[in-house]
C-alpha cells in the first residue's frame, strides 16, 4: 500500500501490526530516449509491487539522488553525497519517529553509493530498529535474469527500457549501440556527455515485452523475499 493513499489515522493503526516499512530512492537524470525519471519510476513501481500483497507502507519515493556526472544533459539533478546523506537519514528518522522500526530502502540508482553507509549508521544510531537497502536491478537473482536475457544490461539500454518508462512517439534506435569506453569518463559532465552521446553505456536499446517483463516478474519476486526476511513488529 502507498502511504500516500492513508490518513495519517489509518497510518496510526497499521503501525499497531505492521513496522515493517519502504522508501524508494531514485534520481532524475538522462536515460537516452527513456524517461528522465526512470529510476524513480522504477525503483517506486518495484516497491509498491512487492509490498502490495504483504500489506507493508511504501513512503513517497525521493526522487533526487547523486548524479554529478550526467548534470551536462538537461534536466540531470543531483544532490551533493553530504546533502544526499542529510535528507536521506532524516527521512529514516520520521519514518521511526511514526513508530516503523524496520525500514526498507529500494533503491533504484547505481550512483546512490553512500546509502549502505547511511542506512548502517542509522541503524547503529536506533536501538531496536534496522534500515537495509535494496538495489532492485542488481540484486542476485534479477542480475542473473538480466545476464540470462542479454549480457549486455547497461545503463539506458533495454534493462531499464519497459512499458512505463517510455515516452510517447519516441523510438529508439534498433541496433545495439557498441560499449562505450568508460574510461574516458572524468569529472567534467561535458567531458561525460561527449563520450556517451545519447546516454546508452551500450548494447541494445529494446528488447521483446517478453523479455523485460520476465525481468520485472523477477525483481519484484526478489524484492518481496527481502521484505519477508522480516516478520511483522517483530522483526525477526
Amino acid at each position: 500500500m502507498r502511504v500516500a493513499d492513508l490518513t495519517w489515522m489509518q497510518l496510526e493503526a497499521l503501525v499497531a501490526r505492521e513496522d515493517r516499512a519502504v522508501l524508494p530512492i531514485g534520481s532524475t537524470e538522462q536515460h537516452a530516449y527513456l524517461s528522465l525519471a526512470t529510476d524513480d519510476i522504477l525503483a517506486e513501481r518495484v516497491a509498491t509491487e512487492a509490498a502490495e500483497p504483504l500489506g507493508v507502507p511504501v513512503f513517497p519515493l525521493l526522487g533526487y539522488g547523486v548524479t554529478p556526472m550526467f548534470t551536462g544533459y538537461p534536466g540531470t539533478v543531483t544532490l551533493s553525497t553530504d546533502t544526499f546523506t542529510r535528507v536521506v537519514r532524516e527521512i529514516l528518522d520520521g519514518m521511526h519517529g511514526s513508530g516503523f522500526r524496520r525500514l526498507l530502502i529500494v533503491n533504484g540508482h547505481g550512483g546512490n553509493t553512500a546509502l549502505r553507509g547511511i542506512a548502517e549508521a542509522w541503524t547503529a544510531a536506533h536501538d531496536g530498529a534496522e534500515a537495509r537497502v535494496h538495489d532492485w536491478w542488481n540484486a542476485p537473482r534479477t542480475w542473473a535474469k538480466a545476464q540470462a536475457i542479454d549480457p549486455v544490461a547497461t545503463h539506458a539500454s533495454w534493462m531499464e527500457n519497459f512499458p512505463w518508462t517510455r515516452i510517447a512517439d519516441v523510438t529508439p534506435p534498433r541496433d545495439a549501440k557498441p560499449m562505450v569506453d568508460r574510461s574516458r569518463f572524468t569529472g567534467d559532465p561535458a567531458v561525460a556527455r561527449e563520450a556517451l552521446g545519447d546516454g546508452n553505456f551500450g548494447g541494445l536499446y529494446q528488447r521483446d515485452d517478453r523479455d523485460v517483463l520476465a525481468l520485472w516478474a523477477v525483481a519484484v519476486e526478489e524484492t518481496r523475499a527481502r521484505l519477508a526476511e522480516w516478520s511483522p513488529r517483530t522483526g525477526v
